[in-house]
């Protein structure tokens, strides 16, 4: 199955604060309620063969949604993660990859920008902060993009 990404609604309001091109890459407002981060993570575990725990690759407190595979697109994993491909931080948000045919209408509409890291040659251009989903119309959104993510990284 591959998640269908075009026809995606604009998000809401104006996009959150953030960090900008600082690492680490945070976002500093409009968090997730508990209840809609809780209901991302049961989302993630729906996914077949995903595993979660600690992230290898951001702060602790942050929940890694991994895929171990023998091969691994290099455009569908956090590098240098082996496994890999996103993970929500406590606040809601989330980095993962995204398919780079959608990276710029998921800017477009409001729902991601781009992490600075990815910035450097060695590390995918496809590398986002999805911003926290704020009720459940965005973590509808969420899921989508999640479940790209997941698609491109099971590949």
């Amino acid at each position: 199955m591959t998640a269908d990404l075009t026809g995606l609604p604009a998000r809401i309001g104006a996009r959150p604060t953030t960090t900008g091109l600082e690492i680490p890459h945070d976002q500093l407002e409009a968090f997730s309620p508990p209840q809609i981060r809780s209901a991302l993570i049961e989302f993630a575990h729906s996914l077949p063969g995903v595993l979660t725990g600690p992230s290898a690759v951001s702060e602790p407190g942050s929940l890694a949604f991994r895929l171990p595979r023998a091969y691994r697109d290099f455009e569908a994993f956090l590098h240098p993660s082996v496994d890999e491909f996103g993970h929500v931080h406590r606040s809601g948000f989330m980095h993962l990859t995204v398919p780079a045919t959608s990276l710029a209408v998921l800017k477009d509409l409001g729902w991601v920008e781009s992490h600075p890291i990815s910035r450097r040659p060695e590390f995918p251009g496809t590398i986002v902060m999805f911003y926290a989903p704020r009720d459940t119309d965005e973590l509808a959104v969420a899921t989508t993009v999640l479940q790209a993510s997941y698609d491109k990284a099971a590949a």
